[in-house]
């Protein structure tokens, strides 16, 4: 009896000591989780702050005026644009 008492006791220790273990790894990976879902809700941030930038970057005037501005570029005279056709979007 004694002999069984000891070795409920040895068991509900170690149940004891592997719950405690348990709910600090738990712990640990909701602490992971947080830290993550954090992580990504900074990075969609940015994310959207890098679109409305690649947005503003690309804004026709914008390219226009930098053709213009840095590359010397103009509209050519309607009589210099020379439109051609392919074989799909001809007509026969």
């Amino acid at each position: 009896m004694r002999r069984a008492v000891t070795i409920l006791g040895l068991i509900a220790m170690a149940s004891a000591v592997a719950l405690v273990q348990v709910r600090q790894s738990a712990r640990a990976w909701f602490i992971e989780h947080q830290q993550l879902q954090a992580e990504r809700d900074a990075l969609n941030t940015e994310w959207g702050r890098l679109l409305l930038e690649q947005s503003t970057w690309s804004v026709h005037g914008r390219v226009e005026r930098v053709a213009r501005g840095r590359l010397d570029m103009v509209m050519p005279d309607p009589d210099q644009v020379v439109t051609l056709r392919t074989a799909e979007t001809a007509t026969p």
